[in-house]
């Protein structure tokens, strides 16, 4: 099909935390979307976010923003817990959508959301920005290639050590608080890109806290014919937050950070071979928003990158790992 180089995406946001700030500050990059309106759950709280970020709509309810008739796409950027309701609500005024990750608190509420898609055709995908990031780009490209032979291991952390606040997100277990659906999200879905979504047999141990969620974890995922992937994360332990693929010919190592890397290293044995560095401007949310864009373009209803099947996989490896655990949060 012919691509409108002038076509714009009108972006509603829901929420007006930080994570809607990083969201929207980076679209002032984007080459086919705009921060047009955002929605709240007061008029004040809008009014100042819409100020600050130049957004011509500000609404006082969710509701009134998806029931916005100029909205192509809405941003999901609440916590956890409020995902699922948000995503049905944008989706029943006809909206496609990009929630924020994890796409909800378990895969149940996630097959719900899917289903809803699915039956009305709307695109529907989750944030997770890092799959669109430049430098994980290129990892897929030097995988596909078959650079590094037979990949047999992953090894990937992400782990900070948050301040101490029982109420705050991270450790509210009613907020789907710890370190599993926040940070551990992420190696997961490394581990899905390089081996896909269905390991074979999944062992984990956990640190849980007295808030009564999961401060740190270390999960162990073998997909057969010698393939695993070593995995660790959490929000009360600092972690080195890298990520190494081991192949039989060589390996590759995503450099920063796991989840917003800015360049990736291949090896040949233990020559360096090659090394991407990435000197982009932007906070890197802006791929994931471009995504999008070209996914609507295209008459398509989710991303070939991150698709539903996947996320829903995802969802549910952390729901078992969960029960290992015995970790069930409040309303589930």
């Amino acid at each position: 099909m012919t691509v409108d180089n002038a076509y714009k995406l009108k972006w509603g946001i829901i929420s007006t935390g930080w994570i809607a700030e990083q969201f929207v500050s980076d679209l002032v990059h984007s080459s086919n979307g705009v921060a047009y309106a955002v929605g709240s759950r007061s008029q004040e709280s809008a009014d100042e976010f819409a100020r600050k970020h130049g957004i011509a709509k500000a609404y006082a309810t969710y509701e009134e923003l998806v029931n916005d008739p100029e909205v192509d796409a809405v941003y999901i950027g609440t916590p956890h817990p409020f995902h699922k309701d948000n995503a049905l609500l944008a989706l029943r005024a006809g909206k496609a959508v990009l929630c924020e990750k994890p796409f909800a608190v378990n895969s149940g509420e996630l097959t719900e959301v899917i289903a809803y898609a699915h039956e009305h055709k709307l695109f529907l995908m989750e944030a997770m920005w890092s799959r669109y990031i430049p430098a994980m780009v290129k990892v897929r490209e030097w995988l596909a290639e078959g650079r590094i032979g037979e990949v047999r291991l992953v090894k990937a952390d992400l782990g900070f050590r948050t301040e101490w606040n029982p109420e705050g997100r991270l450790l509210n277990p009613k907020l789907g608080g710890g370190g599993l659906l926040d940070v551990g999200i992420y190696p997961v879905s490394f581990a899905s890109m390089v081996f896909g979504p269905h390991p074979e047999k999944i062992l984990s141990t956990v640190s849980i806290g007295e808030t009564g969620v999961d401060e740190h974890f270390s999960m162990l995922l073998s997909y057969g014919g010698g393939k695993t992937a070593s995995l660790n994360g959490g929000v009360r332990l600092n972690m080195l937050e890298e990520a190494h693929i081991f192949g039989t010919e060589g390996h590759i190592i995503v450099q920063g950070t796991l989840v917003n890397p800015k360049s990736a290293v291949l090896y040949a044995g233990k020559e360096k071979v090659e090394t991407f560095e990435d000197d982009r401007l932007s906070t890197g949310y802006v791929f994931e928003a471009e995504e999008v864009g070209r996914c609507l373009q295209q008459g398509l209803t989710e991303s070939p990158t991150m698709p539903l099947d996947e996320s829903l996989a995802i969802l549910k490896l952390l729901d078992e790992v969960r029960a290992q655990w015995g970790l069930v949060y409040p309303g589930e």
